[in-house]
């Protein structure tokens, strides 16, 4: 049976409505790139749709209610209550925050021939030749010693430095492109630049130097901040230039 192609079915109002809800949910992806980041824009668009954080709910449940429930930031639940006893069943609709990603690891920050880089591990299925010579932002939190928890987005603006994993030049990599697509890239060299420009006046690996003190001046942290920090390496938002001199520090 051949089935007919499905834009020719949609109205002129069911086209704006399909574009509108690509806008949107394009727009949700660019805000919501790790598990922590999703369950905040979810949490913003359940209380704008009437939901009610369970923690912050006074008086006895009732049918009607809709409530959320924040699990330790890195997953949601939300009940719209009904009319039956609970022991009648409920429906229920599940779906996994997922993300394909290179986490920071927790001593990850070091320095060779004069770069700044971040030791990675990326996370799920991910096809490592896509995440070379492209421009890359940090996405997570640092927690401090006293449990402030410090929120970092860094990357997706035009204002921001551009972060980029390195790839080799083309008349480099004569003996890379005869590798097959899962080994043109391993998983080893996906380490990302983060800093070029070394700190004045330092004689020890200058640069990672430089990257510590404006973390320091810029989020109040310090390299030790780093064992408790969930960070991670995500696709910038927006098509930027990630020349090698545009990879400078934070």
């Amino acid at each position: 049976m051949e089935r007919e192609f499905a834009w020719k079915k949609y109205g002129e109002a069911e086209l704006k409505s399909i574009f509108a809800l690509a806008e949107d949910y394009k727009k949700y992806l660019d805000l919501g790139k790790t598990e922590r980041e999703c369950v905040d824009e979810a949490i913003k668009l359940a209380e704008a749709a009437g939901y009610v954080n369970a923690q912050l709910f006074e008086g006895p449940i009732k049918k009607g209610d809709k409530l959320y429930f924040n699990c330790m930031g890195k997953s949601i639940a939300l009940f719209n209550i009904g009319s039956e006893p609970l022991e009648m069943g409920m429906n229920i609709l599940g779906a996994h925050i997922d993300s394909p990603r290179l986490d920071v690891k927790q001593n990850p920050l070091y320095e060779s021939d004069g770069v700044a880089y971040l030791d990675t591990h990326y996370y799920g299925g991910v096809k490592k030749y896509q995440w070379v010579a492209q421009p890359m932002a940090i996405h997570g939190v640092f927690v401090k010693k006293d449990g402030t928890v410090v929120k970092v987005a860094i990357g997706d603006d035009e204002s921001d430095p551009a972060f980029c994993i390195t790839d080799l030049l083309i008349h480099l990599s004569g003996e890379q492109l005869e590798k097959k697509g899962r080994k043109v890239v391993e998983g080893e060299d996906l380490d990302l630049v983060i800093g070029s420009i070394p700190l004045a006046g330092a004689e020890k690996d200058a640069v990672k130097a430089n990257v510590i003190a404006l973390i320091k001046e810029k989020y109040g942290v310090d390299e030790d901040d780093f064992l408790s920090a969930e960070l991670e390496i995500v696709p910038a938002s927006r098509a930027r230039d990630c020349g090698f001199d545009r990879s400078m520090v934070l």
